[in-house]
């Protein structure tokens, strides 16, 4: 190498190149990032599918329970890509958990809670939607499952890309009546199932709403608004610990741990209602010793609501995975049996292998492609802090006994997403008696023009139109997409 190489030109060139190829590499590490989701995604569906074909074991039907494990498994993802933001949006807008800590938690509380009482409502997805003896031979009955799966998978993807939270169970339905129409026509729906289906689209979001907005209006009423707002929540806070103490005992007695045990709707409440005077006397010595010290206003409330409100979305994240885990391998389940047995008519019986994947799906789910719904939920329909992110939790198990009380069909997305907008709409109603409320005690008070006051708004009305909408037409998107792929499927088997 010569001198001339060194020269301190040539040194400014080779500058410029290295740092051209510094840019390069950090440009492609950014492009690449968006690919790393999908690629970890890719791989789980890949190994669900090697697992089908280990425990199945080699027979004739081995490829079709592989490719829906395969199908299961991408359903799993995105279930917990859209649903589980229900339960831990309100706790990470309110800054109660950390993202990172919300995920942690969800991923161990759901996977808990598909693996230890899961399974339960897994016939009524496979068999309580569609008469399986219409379809005539398990291998109509085995395509029409099938299209079932990969129709409400991709129904469920497309609305978490749109930034929707929409109801799995409500896809998964409109997937099985979809594909149990193209195959045996209109007939075989169970059309009492889907009318209380279709009445859990009003049903679920009013009854969240209202719940949640009773106890904000309580919250405000009792300690917010009083003028020793501490001595207020040494008294009421227990209180309403308790209540959700008791709410999540019945709660869970009634629809988390079925198999586990039976237990009816007097004896959940039963159980709850002991379970929230235990903790509310707990309670009393716990709060009063927290709020030594705490200043004479509303930040210092927040304090006190914050384990509650992370216990509670733990509780909601072990009873959505022992129920919505269903939504993902009830169809893979009943592929299965039918596939082994022959049998497509029998009550479905699950194999753990089949559990295992629901449950991972979910929490790698979450972890993946959790947070763009988790935030969209916790802060972007309304500014969410401990207390009104409490009493949609507290709303979410109370509406679900009530519903189970009365015999009425209930979302749990929909009573999560419902509590949301019960709050926020609460708050504008709160601002707005107050406001006039002031004009009348102070006449000459500059008064709002109409224009802001529309401006200040504490919903977003785009959310709150886009959710609607995707509620709406779930079920039957789903259900026109699932009918399609059964003729493709068909198709291609025949």
């Amino acid at each position: 190498m010569t001198k001339k190489n060194f020269e301190p030109r040539h040194l400014e060139t080779l500058d410029r190149d290295l740092g051209r190829f510094s840019n390069l590499e950090k440009a492609t590490s950014y492009a690449a990032r968006p690919m790393v989701g999908p690629g970890i995604a890719f791989i789980f569906v890949v190994l669900a599918g090697l697992a089908a074909a280990l425990f199945f074991g080699q027979t004739s039907n081995t490829m079709i329970v592989v490719i829906a494990a395969g199908f299961g498994a991408y359903m799993a993802l995105n279930i917990g890509a859209n649903d589980v933001a229900n339960n831990m949006g309100p706790a990470v807008g309110a800054n109660a958990l950390t993202m990172g800590g919300a995920i942690a938690i969800a991923a161990i509380f759901e996977s808990m809670g598909a693996l230890l009482a899961g399974g339960d409502v897994v016939s009524t997805i496979a068999k309580g939607i569609i008469a399986p003896e219409s379809m005539g031979t398990a291998e109509v009955f085995i395509w029409a499952m099938l299209a079932a799966l990969l129709s409400s998978a991709l129904w469920v993807n497309l609305a978490t890309w749109v930034g929707a939270p929409v109801s799995t169970t409500h896809s998964v339905v409109g997937g099985v009546m979809g594909a149990g129409i193209a195959a045996a026509g209109f007939g075989a729906v169970s059309w009492g199932t889907m009318g209380k289906i279709a009445a859990s689209w009003v049903i679920s979001p009013v009854l969240g709403g209202v719940v949640a907005a009773g106890f904000l209006w309580f919250i405000k009423a009792r300690i917010v608004y009083q003028p020793d707002k501490i001595a207020a929540a040494r008294k009421w806070v227990p209180v309403l610990v308790g209540i959700m103490a008791g709410a999540f005992a019945a709660y869970l007695a009634l629809k988390g741990l079925k198999k586990i045990i039976k237990i009816d709707i007097q004896m959940a409440l039963i159980i709850g209602f002991a379970v929230g005077i235990g903790i509310w006397l707990a309670m009393i010595p716990f709060i009063r010793r927290q709020s030594e010290g705490l200043e004479n206003r509303n930040k210092s409330l927040k304090v006190l609501f914050g384990i509650p409100l992370v216990v509670s979305a733990a509780l909601l994240s072990f009873a959505h995975g022992a129920n919505d885990v269903a939504n993902a391998v009830g169809p893979l389940a009943a592929i299965v049996q039918a596939s082994q047995s022959g049998d497509f008519t029998a009550a479905v019986s699950i194999p753990f292998w089949v559990m295992i994947i629901g449950a991972f799906g979910i929490s790698f789910g979450l972890f993946l492609f959790g947070p763009k719904l988790i935030r969209m939920v916790g802060s972007q329909i309304t500014k969410l802090n401990p207390m009104r992110a409490y009493c949609v939790a507290l709303s979410a198990a109370i509406t679900v006994i009530v519903a189970s009380w009365l015999g009425l069909p209930v979302s749990s997305t929909h009573i999560a997403v419902g509590g949301v907008f019960g709050v926020g709409f609460f708050r504008e109603w709160d601002t707005e008696r107050r406001l006039k409320k002031a004009r009348v005690e102070i006449p000459d008070r500059p008064t709002i023009a109409k224009e802001e006051r529309r401006r200040r708004k504490l919903v977003r009305r785009s959310h709150f139109l886009t959710i609607i909408a995707a509620w709406v037409i779930t079920v039957p998107a789903a259900a026109l997409l699932s009918a399609v792929i059964f003729w493709v499927i068909r198709g291609i088997a025949a």
